[in-house]
């Protein structure tokens, strides 16, 4: 052995990188997300792959922002930002096809300052599942 420790050994798996992420902000359900939007309390993002969209649906009045110009689209500051990102205060929630990799989008944009960033808990399934609109 060299002495140089191995990539990757003592890093987290996916299910504890995932529970650490989601220990730093509250998580959404469906029918609550639904309700928040409505008011005009949250804004929903959708950042499913376009061939999921394509398939499955889409939520309506939900923000479609791919999964890669969440960060750029989303920052309140930032030169690319869509009009919808009002400010740091600004409630998103995040949904993906089944609630993890929306966790991670949640968690980047905590670190862009958009500290009430949540996701939506099991994703657009979830929101199906709930019988909550759905445009096909």
């Amino acid at each position: 052995m060299s002495g140089v420790p191995e990539r990757g050994v003592g890093a987290p798996g996916t299910d504890e990188l995932l529970e650490r992420v989601r220990a730093g902000y509250e998580r959404i359900e469906a029918v609550l997300a639904h309700e928040a939007a409505h008011h005009g309390e949250a804004l929903l993002v959708d950042i499913r792959y376009a061939s999921l969209r394509d398939r499955d649906g889409t939520i309506p009045g939900a923000l479609v922002v791919e999964r890669n110009e969440r960060v750029w689209r989303l920052d309140p500051r930032g030169g690319h930002r869509l009009p919808a990102a009002t400010g740091h205060d600004l409630r998103v929630v995040v949904i993906c096809n089944e609630g993890h990799a929306s966790s991670l989008a949640a968690e980047s944009l905590h670190r862009l300052g958009l500290h009430r960033a949540t996701d939506l808990i099991g994703g657009f399934r979830a929101w199906r599942a709930a019988g909550l609109p759905v445009r096909t």
